[in-house]
Order: C-alpha cells, then sequence, then structure tokens
C-alpha cells in the first residue's frame, strides 16, 4: 500500500522556521521525483519545489527561492521542507507528490497545515 505521510506542519511567527517531513512508502521512493505543494486557502493549489530521483535536479517556485530548501533522504525514503523567513502569505496546506519518471504513476500524500501568523 502506497503512503505518503506528512508531518512538521503547525503555527509559526513571521519570520520563524519549519521543517516538513514526508515519509514514503509501499513504492521505491529512489526512482521518484518528489514535490512539494501548497494550497493557500481559497487558492489552486501550487508547486513549491521538486527534485528529481537522482536529487541533482532542483526546482523552486520563485517565491521561496532563498527561503525554503528540499532535501531527499533515498536511505530514510522521506524528503523534507525547510522553510526559513516564513511570511504570512506562505500559510497553506503543503502536500507531499511523488511522480514516477515518465509521469505516471502519482501519489499524493495527506497534506499539513502551516500557519505563519504573529
Amino acid at each position: 500500500q502506497v503512503q505518503l505521510v506528512e508531518s512538521g506542519g503547525g503555527l509559526v511567527q513571521p519570520g520563524g522556521s519549519l521543517r516538513l517531513s514526508c515519509a514514503a512508502s509501499g513504492f521505491t521512493f529512489n526512482r521518484y521525483h518528489m514535490n512539494w505543494y501548497r494550497q493557500p486557502p481559497g487558492k489552486e493549489r501550487e508547486l513549491v519545489v521538486g527534485i528529481s530521483w537522482t536529487g541533482s535536479i532542483t526546482n523552486y517556485a520563485d517565491s521561496v527561492k532563498g527561503r525554503f530548501t528540499i532535501i531527499r533522504d533515498n536511505a530514510k525514503s522521506t524528503v523534507y521542507l525547510q522553510m526559513n523567513s516564513l511570511k504570512p502569505e506562505d500559510t497553506a496546506v503543503y502536500f507531499c507528490n511523488a511522480v514516477a519518471p515518465y509521469g505516471l504513476p502519482v501519489y499524493w500524500g495527506q497534506g499539513t497545515q502551516v500557519t505563519v501568523s504573529s
């Protein structure tokens, strides 16, 4: 059974940091591209950052460049999102996503809420 389980969300003040984790199981993690998406309240889901299955290629949304870092640990089948200098506009439900190299299959986690507020 495929599972992507996100954790690490919560309430943080502007300027603070959080680290999200996504633990994967049920598929060959080190052969999948991994992505973090987010869905702000009342808005569409958007790509935050992706990392290739080799870990050699990353792609960040302009809005998070220089503040967020994606890290994958193939030995632990886990991908992390280190979020620094958080802003209120980073408030969203954050989702972990796994994509096979040829585009299918695609797996999603259940999401974790991140709220940036004073």
